[in-house]
């Protein structure tokens, strides 16, 4: 499993010129369009769990301890920590679906007065306790029908079963460099809804070092001329900020965003 860590950051009408001139090669353009789903109740994204299909696949983002924070890490390492964002990535089905059961479970637990067992009856002879109550769905602890349905992108029957709706819909046109000495990549993105933003973005396995990717970051910021102390919001903190309020001001007030 690979972790995302990001710095987003404001573009300009020069920022592909000086891209060019550190030595930024590009790799290509593209376009994608991107559907977010979560509960109505915004079990997900307020566990800061970011479920999207993405061309036809199915994707989730969850957060990853921001590692790197010892004793040793100085000021300055700690504010350009601050500036990026780490998240794993997660692309197998059969795990993103065990994931998003899982958090919709725990949340239901969490609820008081939300959660009823349900009593095993002749049908349900090998199930364990469900979640039912307001509109959630019976939940297979262990997701082992999932498993034995066999999974597939396309198959999309589990997002009823699990109450889950499109609360964000757009798309984007993005343009990718790489500066290879680096391994950094930098995609400028313009998203439909109007909204510019740019990402410096190193991946690395699970388990390596997150701060190394933070000052491979930290150096193109500097080459690319960033200043600032202050995250850059992203497409969409912006998206929902301009079309879903209330779900914005939720994870405002969880501190997710």
């Amino acid at each position: 499993m690979s972790v995302e860590v990001e710095r987003k950051f404001v573009c300009s009408a020069d920022t592909q010129k000086t891209l060019e001139e550190i030595g930024a090669v590009c790799v290509g353009q593209r376009q994608f369009h991107d559907q977010y789903f979560d509960t109505p109740d915004f079990h997900l994204t307020l566990r800061d769990m970011w479920l999207r299909k993405r061309k036809g696949c199915w994707e989730l983002k969850c957060p990853t301890a921001t590692g790197g924070e010892t004793e040793e890490t100085s000021g300055e390492q700690s504010k350009e920590a601050a500036l990026c964002t780490r998240y794993k990535e997660i692309t197998n089905p059969l795990e993103i679906q065990q994931r998003v059961r899982e958090a919709i479970q725990d949340n239901c637990g969490e609820e008081e007065g939300t959660c009823t067992l349900l009593e095993k009856d002749e049908g349900q002879a090998g199930m364990e306790a469900g979640c039912v109550s307001q509109g959630q769905p019976v939940i297979d602890p262990d997701g082992r029908k999932t498993a034995e349905k066999g999974l597939s992108q396309e198959d999309d029957s589990w997002l009823s079963e699990l109450h889950l709706v499109c609360f964000a819909e757009f798309t984007t046109a993005r343009c990718s460099f790489t500066l290879q000495e680096e391994g950094v990549q930098v995609d400028l993105d313009q998203a439909d809804f109007g909204y510019h933003v740019g990402e410096i973005e190193v991946l690395v396995s699970e388990g390596e070092d997150v701060q190394s990717a933070l000052e491979r970051i930290e150096r193109t910021a500097r080459k690319l001329g960033l200043t600032g102390d202050q995250r850059v919001e992203g497409k969409m903190n912006i998206y929902l900020k301009r079309y879903r309020p209330e779900h914005y001001e939720k994870l405002l007030s969880a501190h997710v965003l």
